[in-house]
């Protein structure tokens, strides 16, 4: 197996795993390029009705970008192209024409709630972390992540988490309205309740429901917000306060 797993199940829901464990499920370019896969065949592909992205392991969904690979980005242009590739990515998630959903069967910090933001619906395993952390190693947001976490939650709550760049248990989560269902740890993503309500329904049904809520949103305005979002991003990366930081961080 590579860095992701590509699986479609019998009830048409396609499952991207990102498969690096020994990395915390780190995004690399690699994965990047998976991910742009996925949502191409979730496109073209009419038996698809869902889209649902995953980590391997139970120890986390994702923990954001490979600092361990883009540490060696310093410049503003450099980590630019990183971050706008992205997200590209993210936008293309977010505006899918078919549901998509996050099973957070593990720790997701920085980028992996970025992707989390990115999707219509969350799950989480019961006792998992969230955390938006990016302000810690003095960036922002830069995948999209900030700008569409405004449109999941409310605005005040979303500056909380952005802000405070603290971790979060999902069950915390679920009250504030960015969690949608919380699982037993021991639940497969075949069982999980949200997913198996969805996957009875017609491919006509969900696509009409996910055409409903694009409807209010306005995709060219979104992307030049997420394009504001990447290039402050890429500002502060070029600084020395988050190289310092994340120079810490590696030596943890």
């Amino acid at each position: 197996m590579g860095e992701y797993i590509i699986h479609k199940n019998q009830e048409g829901i396609l499952q991207f795993i990102i498969n690096r464990p020994e990395k915390r499920n780190a995004i690399n370019y690699g994965v990047m390029d998976g991910l742009e896969k996925a949502l191409k065949e979730c496109e073209e592909n009419p038996s698809i009705k869902a889209f649902l992205i995953t980590g391997n392991g139970e120890r986390a969904f994702c923990s954001g970008g490979d600092l361990s690979k883009f540490n060696s980005l310093k410049t503003e242009k450099e980590s630019y192209e990183m971050l706008r590739k992205m997200g590209s990515i993210l936008i293309k998630l977010a505006f899918l024409p078919k549901p998509t959903l996050a099973f957070i069967n593990g720790t997701a910090i920085g980028g992996g709630c970025e992707i989390a933001a990115a999707c219509d619906l969350r799950i989480g395993k019961k006792g998992t972390k969230m955390g938006f952390v990016q302000g810690s190693l003095a960036i922002t947001t830069g995948w999209g992540g900030g700008t569409l976490l405004h449109k999941r939650i409310p605005s005040a709550k979303a500056l909380s988490l952005l802000m405070t760049a603290e971790l979060k248990d999902v069950e915390s989560l679920l009250e504030m309205g960015f969690i949608d269902e919380l699982v037993e740890n021991t639940t497969e993503i075949t069982e999980i309740p949200l997913l198996k309500g969805i996957s009875t329904k017609t491919h006509g049904v969900l696509t009409a429901y996910k055409k409903q809520m694009l409807t209010g949103w306005n995709r060219r305005e979104m992307e030049e917000r997420i394009e504001k979002e990447i290039r402050e991003c890429s500002r502060l990366w070029a600084s020395d306060d988050h190289h310092d930081a994340v120079e810490r961080f590696l030596s943890k």
